[in-house]
């Protein structure tokens, strides 16, 4: 048999393994359930028949673009769109495809037109089509092999826009009737880990800087600061908590108010990194140092943020990286295992998205409790 004629097939055979195995194997598809054993001996059955994957050919038989397309929101003010895409185009990059970006405004965004802060002119009938669609649309004129979708905030996804067209895979929100493959932050996960640290340090009295703005995102997050401290058994339900808008301006003013109460809280759970920023302010403003008398923790990990703060924030990093690559690789892997078979994509939605565990990042806001008086 010459190396010319040799096929995925005849590797499969030789090695007596199914050909999806033979494709993750030889392309290292990173989370392939594959033994050590397995993938060894069909790289030697591979090596031996002198087989090896061309992707031209493949993609010139197979009349595919090797190109993926990601739509995602509000790239210019999503302080997390840069890890998604960083993460999605080196995991596509590794294996031998390219990315293609898409911005889709955001939901006030398209409803206000084409710039933010205008309202259409345009009559209800002429104004743009959904943006998510018309995003979609872009990247498949472009002949994109698959799509990627990732959402300013999780969020559920009322409809497909690519219905049978590429195969999609979802980031930071879900398909409402879960045709679609999706991951997402473990935010419940991290939120409970941040204040299991307030707890470790002998927080007893901890405080709740959140939103007012609702979204799926945020209640996780309140729901981990509550049941960790009913794990605890402290009274979740019933813990001080005050809501602002979601900036530093907000976390002030909502820290002020809890900050001023009879029995204030030794710690603050923030459920972003500008909540906390707010509260460092109220807190100096006060003269309550960090963390001699208050302990502060954020969530998010923003850069040119957390770290530069005084002390540095102890918060609780999101995987945005980490997604990018595991939808990219979990789309490439839908890609090259349908045409390995020679078949059209299967089905791929499942009940429950997959999710990333959130990471503490430590750094200097967490101290003990203060036992002495504050100054008013």
């Amino acid at each position: 048999m010459s190396s010319g004629s040799v096929g995925i097939r005849d590797v499969a055979r030789e090695a007596g393994v199914s050909v999806t195995t033979v494709s993750h194997v030889l392309n290292d598809v990173p989370f392939a359930r594959v033994s050590p054993e397995t993938r060894e001996k069909v790289r030697t059955t591979a090596a031996r028949l002198g087989y090896g994957p061309n992707r031209l050919a493949r993609a010139l038989r197979s009349r595919r673009s090797g190109v993926l397309g990601l739509a995602i929101e509000d790239v210019a003010t999503t302080p997390h769109a840069g890890r998604i895409i960083l993460g999605a185009e080196q995991a596509a990059r590794a294996r031998g495809y390219a990315l293609m970006v898409v911005n889709i405004p955001g939901q006030a965004q398209a409803e206000a037109g084409t710039q933010p802060g205008l309202k259409s002119c345009r009559e209800p009938s002429q104004r743009a089509t959904d943006p998510i669609q018309a995003g979609v649309e872009s990247l498949l004129a472009r002949q994109v092999d698959g799509i990627l979708y990732a959402a300013g905030h999780r969020r559920v996804l009322q409809h497909s826009a690519t219905p049978g067209k590429v195969p999609a895979v979802l980031l930071d929100e879900v398909a409402a009737d879960r045709s679609l493959p999706a991951v997402v932050a473990d935010e419940y996960g991290g939120a409970a880990a941040a204040v299991e640290a307030l707890l470790a340090a002998g927080h007893t009295r901890i405080g709740l800087l959140t939103t007012a703005e609702e979204n799926h995102s945020t209640r996780q997050r309140i729901r981990g600061f509550r049941d960790a401290l009913q794990r605890a058994g402290l009274d979740g339900a019933s813990a001080t908590g005050e809501a602002a808008s979601p900036d530093a301006s907000g976390g002030y003013a909502a820290a002020r108010r809890i900050l001023a109460a009879a029995n204030p809280p030794s710690a603050l759970f923030c459920c972003s990194d500008s909540l906390a920023m707010g509260a460092y302010r109220a807190a100096a403003e006060l003269g309550l140092s960090i963390p001699g008398n208050l302990s502060v923790v954020g969530f998010g990990d923003e850069e040119l943020l957390a770290a530069n703060l005084h002390p540095g924030l102890t918060t609780v990093a999101v995987p945005h990286s980490e997604m990018g690559a595991w939808a990219v690789n979990r789309l490439i892997n839908e890609l090259e295992s349908a045409a390995a078979e020679a078949g059209p994509t299967p089905p791929t939605g499942g009940p429950d998205p997959v999710r990333l565990g959130c990471r503490l990042v430590t750094r200097g806001s967490v101290g003990l409790p203060d036992t002495g008086k504050r100054q008013p």
